[in-house]
């Protein structure tokens, strides 16, 4: 099977299974999915999920949390992983937002990456589900995924790697739901250690099926 012929295959299955592919964070504004998205490096979003209610009614605002201390916010966000850098970053990204942005989370990328605690990945996933750009956030799930069933070539080592190998073969106006369909593939049926293989619909052509 042809690359062209695999990437066909695979947008045309999840076109169909998964049409309205989002993300299973909960938010209301940008401001809550930055601070979400931040909480959820190496965490799952449903223990994030369990934590951001609090933590939107205490600090609903980037103007509320910006003055809070790192000792206010990790109150909240203490059953995170790493929630000590965590907490920090999330103030730190807030007290910038409101120096150089009036409180509004920014549409730009450098503008995003330049924000404490945010990096490529968490700058794609903004302006990917907020903004609806072509961007890929590649994530452990992504990573995977895209390799196992051989939409990305095993010489694709790196994040970087792989989202410009699936934005060069992905069309730029199902990029934002494709970064989530492989999410979500990832995260119930090919999963990192017991991959679903007798349940996958993509079966008849991933590069590994078992």
């Amino acid at each position: 099977m042809t690359k062209k012929e695999r990437y066909a295959q695979f947008i045309t299955y999840f076109q169909q299974a998964m049409p309205e592919a989002n993300t299973e964070l909960h938010y209301k504004n940008p401001f809550q999915l930055l601070c979400a998205v931040m909480l959820s490096a190496q965490c799952t979003d449903k223990r994030v999920n369990m934590v951001t209610p609090a933590l939107f009614d205490a600090f609903p605002t980037p103007q509320t949390m910006s003055v809070a201390t790192k000792e206010d916010v990790l109150h909240y966000v203490k059953s995170v992983s790493y929630p000590n850098s965590k907490a920090e970053h999330l103030v730190a990204m807030a007290k910038l937002l409101m120096e150089r942005h009036n409180g509004e989370v920014p549409d730009d990328f450098d503008a995003l990456v330049a924000l404490p605690g945010v990096g490529r990945k968490t700058a794609n996933v903004m302006l990917s589900v907020v903004f609806d750009e072509a961007r890929m956030a590649v994530d452990t799930h992504v990573f995977r995924v895209s390799h196992r069933i051989g939409l990305v070539p095993d010489r694709c080592t790196t994040p970087l790697a792989v989202e410009k190998e699936l934005v060069k073969n992905i069309p730029d106006e199902l990029i934002p739901r494709a970064h989530h369909w492989l999410i979500l593939h990832g995260r119930y049926v090919c999963k990192s250690q017991r991959p679903l293989c007798d349940k996958c619909g993509i079966r008849d052509f991933c590069r590994k099926k078992k």
